[in-house]
């Protein structure tokens, strides 16, 4: 079961006279979709950061194979103590 914090936020008059005129179901439902958004902020950030990180990886892998790095050559490079 995930653990709710309360947080407070600053709206707009109007808007916070509305939600606390709302009936408790329309409270959970608009409580709902604000954790959605915000969830959604943050991590989409997240997964492009990690997409674009093996799509880096990816390129600087197929660069070195095509000039001719090797597992074994790397291996090698990896193991050496010098």
């Amino acid at each position: 079961m995930m653990t709710k914090e309360e947080i407070t936020l600053k709206v707009p008059y109007e808007v916070a006279q509305a939600y606390r005129n709302a009936s408790e179901e329309e409270k959970q439902q608009l409580q709902l979709k604000i954790v959605a958004i915000m969830q959604s902020q943050f991590t989409i950030p997240k997964q492009e950061s990690i997409t674009r990180f093996r799509n880096i990886m990816d390129k600087a892998s197929q660069e070195a194979q095509e000039r001719g790095l090797t597992p074994e050559i790397l291996e090698s490079i990896l193991n050496d103590d010098e």
